[in-house]
Parts: structure tokens; sequence; C-alpha cells
């Protein structure tokens, strides 16, 4: 009689969903971008720059719709988006990282839910984008922006969700990558395209037809009118922030789950 094989109690184990497991791959994400402290002044320096440089040199020539909003007024929430595009997108730079390394194979082999590893390197990377771009508010008093506990819940809601579909999408454009020399090169087909159309640089209502529809084709564009209206109330914008808070919601879990149906796609090996 044949003796029956043992199998492992690790094997019988089901994949679970935990929330030691997201906190870990959080924390780590976390600990790894405060570490490196040129990527943190980095990203806030640039679009600290960006936004003095092209806010002074626009200055009183830039007049918003019936507002006359200065230029510098108008670039903020712009300057404050960048962050979030920035900080997002190119933390997910580390799952290549983490790949090369073998860290990401070890995690692969664990007992734990596909979406387990999505959703923890995920929000890691949406509270460090969430937190730089916040911190960029510390400038606002400069422009006469005084925020209420209401406006300022909100502005945080904005801004998370926008880092959390940009970090997803990041996420899933970052899976199937191998080299962290082609990550920025493929990432700014989207990175650039996806700023500039948002609404940051210059009004939906002044610009041609063709690029208005793609502008409304373009989620960010609606985070970029929550966040304008909350700190400028009064300026010109085509819906309300609420809706625009449930487009960008929307966006958020088809980003979310991109990024998740990307983690689950089973990969070939290559031929011997």
């Amino acid at each position: 009689m044949a003796t029956p094989i043992a199998i492992p109690a690790q094997a019988k184990q089901a994949p679970a969903f935990g929330l030691v497991p997201v906190f870990s791959l959080w924390q780590r994400e976390v600990v790894r971008f405060y570490r490196n402290l040129s990527r943190v002044v980095g990203v806030l320096a640039s679009p600290l720059l960006f936004w003095l440089v092209i806010g002074s040199g626009f200055g009183t020539s830039f007049r918003n719709g019936e507002t006359n909003q200065h230029y510098l007024d108008f670039f903020f929430p712009g300057a404050l988006i960048m962050i979030v595009l920035f900080t997002s997108i190119f933390a997910m730079m580390s799952l290549i990282e983490d790949r090369n390394e073998g860290f990401l194979l070890s995690v692969l082999v664990a007992p734990v839910h596909r979406s387990v590893i999505v959703l923890g390197k995920v929000l890691g990377g949406t509270t460090l984008a969430t937190l730089q771009g916040l911190l960029f508010l510390v400038f606002a008093p400069l422009l006469g922006v005084h925020l209420g506990p209401a406006e300022f819940l909100l502005v945080v809601l904005d801004v998370f969700l926008m880092a959390f579909s940009l970090t997803a999408l990041g996420f899933a454009i970052a899976w199937p990558m191998d080299s962290t020399s082609g990550f920025p090169a493929v990432v700014n087909l989207f990175l650039i395209p996806l700023w500039l159309l948002s609404g940051s640089l210059f009004p939906l209502s002044g610009a041609s037809l063709w690029i208005r529809m793609l502008m409304r084709a373009n989620p960010l564009t609606y985070g970029t009118e929550a966040l304008r209206a909350l700190l400028f109330p009064g300026s010109e914008s085509g819906v309300s922030v609420a809706t625009d808070l449930a487009i960008l919601a929307l966006f958020t879990a088809v980003m979310f789950l991109l990024a998740f149906v990307m983690a689950n796609r089973r990969t070939r090996k290559p031929a011997a």
C-alpha cells in the first residue's frame, strides 16, 4: 500500500487577506522613501520652482475668466497636483526594484491574497503622495487661502483620491516591467498628457473644442477643478465639487481594479 505524501501546512493554507501584510508593505514604502532625502527634496523643490517661475512669468498677463485671478493663484493647484503626480507614479518604481532584488518573489509565495500586495504597495505610494501634496499647502496662506475644517477635509479627500488612482496606475505600469531604466519613458506617456490636460496650466473655458473634449475625458481635470474650487471659492468650474469627487472616486476604483488584474496575470516562463 502506498504511503500517503504529507502536504506541508503552508501548502494547505488558502491565500488570506490580512491587515498585517498590508501594513508591512505600506510601512516599507514610506520608510524607503523618507530615508532618501534627495527624493523628498526633489519632489517638493521642482513643483515649487515651477510655480514661482511660471506663475511669476505669466503674472498679470493671464486672467482667469471673470475672477481676474493672478496666474500664481491659478497655477497653485496645478503645482500641487504635479507633486502628487510625480510622487505617486514614480513611487511604484520600487516595485521593479523589489522584483530585481528578489523581495517581490518572497511576497508572492506567501499565503496572502494578491490584493494584499496591491493594496499595501498602492497605499504606501498614496500616503507619500498625499503627505507631499498637503505639505505644499503651507504656501497657501501667502495667496490669501484660509481653509475651514470642512474645506480642508475635502481637500484631503481630493488629494488622496488623486494619489491613490495615480499610484494604482503606476503599479499597473510597473508590474510587467523588469528594468527601472525603461519605467520613466513609459510613464511619461501617461504623466505629461494627464497633467497638461488637467486644467493645471490653462483653464478649460479658454481652450479649443477638441482640447476641451480631451480635458473633459481626463479624470484629473475633475480633481483639479475640485481643488481649485475649494482653495479659491468662486473660481469658474463646470460641475460641482461633489460631482468632481464622485467622478474621481470612480476613476480610483477603476485604476485599483486594473492594478489588481495586472497583479493576477500569469506570466509565461521563458523557453529553455
